[in-house]
């Protein structure tokens, strides 16, 4: 009888339905399209059950959500199908760039495309790297003719031309890729080289004018993510702001977290791991403004559900897709239980930013070892001395490329103090990698090695909780 009256949490509920959608997407790629009278037949259980939250409407929900996913696959399967008749073919497409151009292998223009069209006007779905010459300068926005051997892509991009030829037809130069130019030649004026690039590669991603001993030193110490367009970056920020000012007011908070959400999409373009991050935090900074409890694992469930819903590929091939939600979760719940049982509960903001990083990076490391089967010895000491630092970091080098933008002539008195810090986050980066042996390759984990890291992470976390809330922590109520 106790059985019958067993009823879930709204919550519950909602979880289960993002997972089991999540899990349909992913049930997709096996090919099968479930009948649309099936999807019908379980959204109309979920109708009659509405409100019981029994366990017929938790199965209903989770069926519902199984296969709605399952038909969004199946429906952009069929779409990313058009692609196959073209591949390893000359063609010419028009395409519009999605970030400016650089200068990649071969001293070729290279860019990320979207809004792919046929000469016939049949447009495509998805993404594609396009790399080639006849255009010196390529811009975000601009429409190009690219005429090439079309090869299938690989990560979230559904095709790649290399050495094509490129031709400008439209340009669309927005104001906001002005302001976005105008900055980083506003960091190169008051930064000198390479800490300009560096505080780019830090603020947008942008790698390409780094130094190769740099990027060579940063991925041997396992800090190549801080470089990276990286929605990790966003998050460590908008928590460490939350902390300096949530206790003093509540309102600036998150007048705060807006504008460095609005910032650094401004900055960093809308890539799909900021708008990730973007959407984890605007539900979280609502919700809490309001005094309404969304535990973050739905929060993540939910960024991740409309994130993969939008582009099944996400959830299909993208890698940076499961390491964006790996550092949140590592962020957003492991963290906290591990704050929680240190000694005095410490409100340093620098040491919840180091745990944040040692938490996101034992989340993304099973994964990593798994596909790349590379890994430093030293990733764990260096995120603690050098990501701890990037709130800070970020802020110093946006006023830098502002000051350097509004008043260049002054610029380099102001840029002092995040010369230095970029020099000291260089240095312990190089020093780290001059030690011999940190840096091993050829030692992947396996599949099962894999699911057995992150089950027992699971345990740990399953453990932390429930000490926590057997001493009755508010951790508990924030977290799960």
């Amino acid at each position: 009888m106790k059985y019958k009256r067993q009823r879930y949490r709204q919550t519950t509920v909602q979880l289960v339905l993002l997972v089991f959608v999540l899990a349909g997407l992913g049930a997709a790629h096996r090919g099968y399209r479930p009948s649309g009278w099936i999807v019908l037949g379980c959204i109309t259980a979920v109708i009659l059950a509405y409100g019981r939250r029994s366990h017929a409407y938790l199965v209903a929900m989770a069926l519902s959500g199984l296969s709605l996913g399952w038909w969004r696959g199946a429906v952009y399967l069929d779409m990313l199908a058009a692609y196959q008749p073209y591949y390893d073919q000359p063609i010419t497409l028009w395409v519009t760039a999605q970030e400016d151009a650089v200068y990649g292998k071969h001293s070729q223009v290279t860019f990320t495309a979207g809004n792919v069209e046929l000469a016939s006007g049949q447009k495509l779905v998805g993404k594609l790297s396009v790399s080639g010459f006849g255009a010196n300068a390529i811009y975000q926005g601009d429409v190009i003719q690219a005429s090439g051997k079309l090869r299938s892509g690989y990560g979230a991009k559904q095709g790649s031309f290399s050495f094509a030829k490129l031709s400008v037809v439209e340009r669309h130069n927005s104001w906001v890729a002005e302001i976005r130019r105008r900055f980083a030649a506003g960091m190169q004026t008051a930064l000198p080289e390479p800490l300009g690039s560096f505080a780019m590669g830090l603020l947008i991603g942008q790698r390409a004018t780094l130094p190769e001993g740099v990027k060579e030193d940063l991925l041997m110490v396992g800090l190549t993510h801080i470089i990276a367009v990286s929605g990790y970056n966003l998050t460590i920020i908008l928590h460490a702001s939350k902390k300096l000012l949530a206790k003093r007011s509540k309102r600036l908070a998150t007048a705060l977290s807006f504008s460095l959400i609005a910032i650094f999409l401004l900055l960093a373009g809308a890539s799909a791991s900021i708008v990730r991050a973007a959407i984890v935090s605007t539900l979280s900074i609502v919700t809490s403004y309001y005094g309404r409890l969304l535990p973050p694992l739905n929060l993540i469930g939910l960024a991740a559900a409309a994130t993969a819903f939008a582009n099944p590929v996400y959830i299909w091939s993208d890698i940076s897709w499961y390491l964006s939600f790996l550092a949140f979760f590592g962020v957003m719940l492991l963290a906290p239980l591990v704050s929680e049982r240190l000694p005095g509960k410490s409100e340093s903001i620098l040491l919840a930013v180091a745990i944040e990083s040692i938490c996101a990076e034992l989340l993304s490391l099973p994964i990593v070892l798994f596909i790349f089967g590379q890994m430093s010895f030293v990733g764990l000491p260096a995120n603690v001395l050098v990501v701890a630092l990037i709130p800070l970091a970020m802020l110093l080098a946006t006023v830098s490329g502002l000051i350097g933008m509004l008043a260049p002539v002054v610029s380099g008195w102001f840029g002092w103090p995040t010369t230095q810090l970029l020099n000291y986050m260089l240095d312990v980066s190089h020093l780290l990698a001059s030690l011999p042996n940190i840096f091993r390759e050829h030692i992947g984990l396996s599949l099962a090695q894999m699911i057995g890291w992150y089950s027992g992470l699971g345990l740990l976390m399953t453990a932390l909780w429930y000490k926590s809330r057997a001493r009755g922590a508010t951790i508990t109520d924030e977290t799960w």
